[in-house]
């Protein structure tokens, strides 16, 4: 429909980026044109509603509530085993309406996000001390990580004249033609994830050079007084470093046409080394979270992000796509050394809404919440049927947004529940005609024994997001 998105792989090629041959495989490095959430029955957006909810038949163990907010898990008293089971889910419409508790039989299972189920917890009780006396709410548990570790995708756009017609042309322009479904539900796809060695000269030097800088980077930019956080600062540190010289996307290219007489291509930081965190300062659960981000506080992302500035201003030479772009409008040609990028990038990177982390697969001793199963069972007694499963559990950053590695923890937490609250399989076994038949008992599934390490199943999680069909038509 516009010719210039045909041009963003050869114009890729031209200037060194091959093109992925298949990104959903696992291997997403390089350039393509993304599938797209879009059912193609009807050209309407498809997703977790529309994809989960709206195909189930009328149900009386399902209650969708709107208009209603969470303001707080109710924990029971202690047991034989010293653990505090959360009995009830407060909820309410407003602050001064009534508060109203669901009553709890088995689990209860957070999925608010990443700012979302930290809140949730915080003003549950569960969370950094510190931060918890701050706001004026009981302390149920002490548990340093919850809010700690955040994480986001950056972005700047370098903006250009269009000498081609663009989405946002159509779109602004009232014919009939810009109200056809096919145009109104055009998206950005064309993309390009590229690594460490085609972004800078040295790559390996900049891997060693972000290494060396763990130790100070530790003492002096973790939000947290807690040592356990630090050591997860560092563990995250490292993971991330560890990319640096692999062949994974530390930069993100978007070409966006969905401006008026504008093609931008943006840049994306994919594996930030700065961490931040959410809290609340306030007891009141409708008081919005404090987020405090600390973008940029680590240099490394600073130089990354302006590699990927650097190589959007090479690709908008390259043929085919360069005979589409006119001037550079944003930076523009007043912004061309490594201080003056790295100034015009402190006040206009943005977020790309990709945060997790804040509720850490992590150890405790690294500032971690949840466990192999979601559970922070193993690591805070007291909130042992509790679970979370969206995207605050990952404590490392995806070359990817966000949505498909969040349907697979969602599709592996479904998994896990199902699998402990589901009856032992029972099996026939039938033997010759003068023996008698043997029913027996399959325990490879038992309630209490799902033998998954955090490791593997966050191997598992990343290789569904991978792997799953991104393109979802239900």
């Amino acid at each position: 429909m516009y010719p210039v998105v045909g041009n963003w792989t050869p114009s890729l090629n031209a200037v060194g980026i091959a093109s992925a041959a298949d990104p959903a495989g696992g291997k997403n490095t390089g350039g393509f044109v993304s599938t797209v959430c879009i059912n193609p029955g009807n050209w309407t957006r498809s997703y977790s509603k529309s994809g989960y909810i709206d195909p189930l038949p009328p149900r009386a163990n399902l209650d969708i509530l709107v208009s209603s907010t969470v303001t707080r898990i109710i924990f029971g008293t202690k047991d034989s085993n010293g653990d505090i089971p959360a009995t009830g889910v407060e909820f309410a419409s407003s602050e001064t309406g009534p508060r109203t508790v669901v009553n709890i039989s088995k689990e209860v299972i957070l999925t608010g996000g990443a700012l979302g189920s930290p809140n949730i917890l915080l003003h549950s009780g569960i969370g950094p001390k510190d931060v918890l006396d701050t706001a004026g709410v009981t302390v149920v548990s002490e548990l340093p990580g919850v809010g700690q570790h955040l994480q986001d995708h950056l972005s700047a756009p370098v903006n250009f004249e269009a000498k081609v017609q663009t989405a946002g042309d159509v779109e602004t322009s009232g014919s009939d033609f810009s109200k056809e479904p096919i145009v109104m539900s055009f998206i950005n796809s064309a993309t390009a994830y590229i690594n460490a060695s085609n972004l800078f000269d040295d790559a390996a030097g900049f891997a060693t050079d972000t290494s060396d800088a763990l130790a100070s980077s530790a003492s002096k930019l973790v939000p947290s007084q807690y040592s356990e956080v630090v050591e997860g600062y560092k563990a995250i540190y490292q993971a991330t470093q560890k990319l640096i010289t692999q062949d994974v996307g530390q930069v993100e290219l978007l070409l966006s046409i969905n401006s008026p007489k504008t093609i931008t291509i943006q840049a994306a930081i994919q594996h930030p080394f700065s961490q931040g965190r959410v809290y609340i300062n306030s007891s009141s659960p409708f008081d919005p979270i404090v987020i405090d981000p600390q973008y940029f506080s680590h240099p490394a992302d600073v130089a990354i992000l302006r590699q990927g500035i650097k190589l959007a201003r090479t690709l908008s030479q390259a043929s085919p796509l360069s005979g589409a772009l006119g001037a550079e409008t944003n930076p523009g040609p007043n912004v061309a050394t490594d201080d003056e990028i790295d100034a015009w990038l402190a006040g206009v990177v943005a977020t790309e809404f990709h945060p997790l982390a804040t509720c850490s697969m992590l150890p405790k001793t690294q500032g971690g919440v949840v466990d192999a199963n979601l559970q922070s069972a193993h690591y805070v007694q007291s909130t042992a049927n509790v679970r979370v499963a969206d995207s605050s559990i990952f404590p490392v950053s995806f070359t990817a947004h966000l949505m498909a590695p969040t349907y697979a923890v969602a599709e592996k937490a479904s998994e896990i529940i199902k699998t402990k609250y589901s009856p032992p399989a029972t099996s026939t076994i039938t033997t010759s005609s003068n023996q008698a038949s043997e029913t027996g008992t399959n325990t490879s599934h038992k309630n209490d024994a799902i033998s998954l390490s955090a490791h593997n199943l966050f191997a598992t999680i990343i290789l569904s997001a991978t792997t799953m069909t991104v393109s979802l038509a239900f």
